[in-house]
């Protein structure tokens, strides 16, 4: 059901190549934009799933009455964040510096944060 939320609030979440999808740009100033508008709606799409898996934490934590799966739900969103920087930036990095950079770093963000949706909406579910 969450899911079924997600993908109409952020109909855009689970493409494929992040720079592909930009069908309508033509330059590269035309693709960075549009995949930095990916990255804002795929963005609200992690921070509305991780608001569902830290209720249904929250909850779990309730019901057993220990408290142990919001923090781990919150060390692995900060783990998550720190990976997708890092990787990006790898990414960004084996285009020596070339104008494509740009655009690679922000589709790799859009792409993890896809991903990072999915994990999320299966551990709220």
């Amino acid at each position: 059901m969450r899911w079924v939320l997600v993908s109409l609030l952020f109909p855009f979440v689970a493409m494929a190549d992040p720079a592909m999808e930009c069908t309508d740009a033509g330059s590269q100033v035309e693709i960075g934009s549009c995949v930095s508008d990916m990255e804002m709606r795929v963005n609200a799409a992690v921070e509305t799933s991780y608001s569902f898996a830290l209720a249904a934490a929250q909850e779990l934590d309730d019901v057993t009455g220990r408290v142990v799966a919001v923090p781990a739900l919150e060390a692995s969103q900060s783990a998550w964040s720190t990976y997708r920087d890092a990787q990006c930036d790898a990414v960004g990095a084996s285009f020596g510096g070339g104008s494509g950079t740009g655009i690679a770093i922000t589709a790799c963000r859009v792409d993890l944060g896809r991903t990072r949706v999915d994990e999320l909406l299966r551990y709220a579910n």
